[in-house]
């Protein structure tokens, strides 16, 4: 079932992007909870997971992809303090049900 996210993959609805290459994308978070919150998604098909409840050995790449790419985003930034989060489920704060990486650092960013 697509989501905002996929939505967001295909320009079909705006958002603010920050970052994007072959295998991901990263955009600002619309309800930010520090003063630069971004969200981390795989852009191919095969990598679409719900959760991290959801990986399987296809999938277990993932989480790695998403934390890389956001270390790679955080030394372009000049950002040396940051947060990463995965929300797993909805009792764990999950929203979207695609898997995505939460990047939070209180630096703001210049982009």
């Amino acid at each position: 079932m697509p989501t905002i996210f996929h939505k967001i993959l295909r320009h079909e609805i705006p958002a603010t992007v920050v970052f994007e290459d072959d295998e991901v994308m990263a955009f600002k978070d619309i309800h930010p909870k520090a003063a630069t919150h971004l969200l981390f998604i795989a852009k191919k098909d095969a990598d679409f997971v719900p959760s991290i409840a959801d990986l399987t050995d296809a999938t277990a790449h993932v989480p790695g992809l998403l934390i890389r790419k956001a270390q790679t985003f955080a030394k372009e930034q000049g950002i040396d303090g940051y947060k990463l989060m995965f929300h797993v489920g909805k009792s764990g704060g999950q929203e979207v049900f695609m898997l995505h990486l939460h990047f939070l650092s209180e630096k703001k960013l210049n982009v």
